[in-house]
């Protein structure tokens, strides 16, 4: 490897995915037959949270040339179906509204199903509603009618073997 100071930073991130990226730039510099070195924030020279890509000096232009063709490379698009779009598996209103969206939520995370909900409590007049992808919808109807169907005993039965795992797992 080059002395350090005969390097030329060609690449640096401070994003929470900067280690991945800085990988990835090093690979592309390499199939392109330079020579780069990643460095992290434990190196000197590098911001802490950093990760930097250097060159040998001489080879500078090129890398440099290699990540803007890259960069403007064409991009495919993502998926233009409307499978992804959020839809509406529950609604609540009133009072108890925000309760019942927020135990829904709890039954679809419980059946690794992501979501999300939508409301405020300053505006208590406006409905809390539960969303998930179109593509989950089903499966989250699904599991919000099995909770529903097996009742609050189900639930209390299931907080209490949680606590009870629980207390074993601190002997």
């Amino acid at each position: 490897m080059a002395d350090q100071d005969s390097l030329a930073t060609v690449f640096r991130s401070g994003d929470h995915s900067a280690r991945e990226d800085a990988a990835s730039i090093v690979d592309l510099l390499a199939d392109a037959g330079l020579h780069p070195s990643q460095f992290n924030d434990d190196a000197i020279g590098v911001p802490i949270g950093a990760s930097e890509v250097r060159v040998p000096a001489g080879e500078e232009a090129m890398a440099l040339e290699v990540i803007a063709q890259r960069d403007n490379a064409p991009r495919q698009p993502g998926d233009p179906g409307r499978a992804l779009d959020l839809v509406e598996v529950f609604t609540g209103v009133g009072a108890s509204g925000e309760m019942e969206a927020i135990s829904i939520r709890a039954v679809l995370d419980a059946n690794g199903i992501p979501s999300v909900m939508v409301g405020s409590s300053a505006v208590p007049n406006f409905p809390f509603v539960v969303k998930v992808s179109g593509t989950l919808a089903g499966q989250a109807r699904s599991a919000i009618e099995a909770a529903r169907q097996a009742g609050p005993e189900a639930a209390d039965a299931a907080e209490a073997a949680t606590e009870a795992a629980a207390g074993s797992n601190d002997a």
